[in-house]
């Protein structure tokens, strides 16, 4: 059983960073991880993932500006927003699950059966 708990979220200006941390427990192997989120009256989006072969994959929305890495002796993967803007406001999730190729970079939500609970992000002009 994989649980997925993230944190870090909060309320910053244009412009400002955040870290977000999700603590991964149970056995995620050369899993599929990675980071989606929604906004209110959206779809949830793949925003950055890493694929089972360690290759981080990004969304062309974020490219440049975040980061996705991960600590494997502390079961944590995180995800380094910077130059954030209000189009990036939203409930962010870590996902994770046992798939792999194009289901994973494609940020195919539906394959992935593991979800955290969330943590918002909220970026203000």
């Amino acid at each position: 059983q994989v649980e997925l708990a993230e944190s870090g979220g909060g309320s910053v200006q244009v412009g400002g960073s955040l870290r977000l941390s999700c603590k991964v427990s149970g056995y995620t192997w050369r899993w599929c991880l990675g980071w989606f989120r929604q906004a209110p009256g959206k779809e949830r989006e793949g925003v950055a993932v890493f694929d089972g072969d360690g290759s981080a994959h990004y969304a062309n929305s974020v490219k440049g500006r975040f980061t996705i890495s991960q600590e494997n002796a502390e079961n944590t993967l995180y995800l380094q927003m910077n130059n954030l803007k209000p189009e990036d406001t939203a409930m962010y999730y870590c996902a994770a699950d046992a798939i792999s190729g194009s289901w994973c970079y494609n940020f195919r939500r539906e394959y992935f059966g593991n979800w955290g609970q969330g943590t918002q992000v909220t970026v203000s002009s």
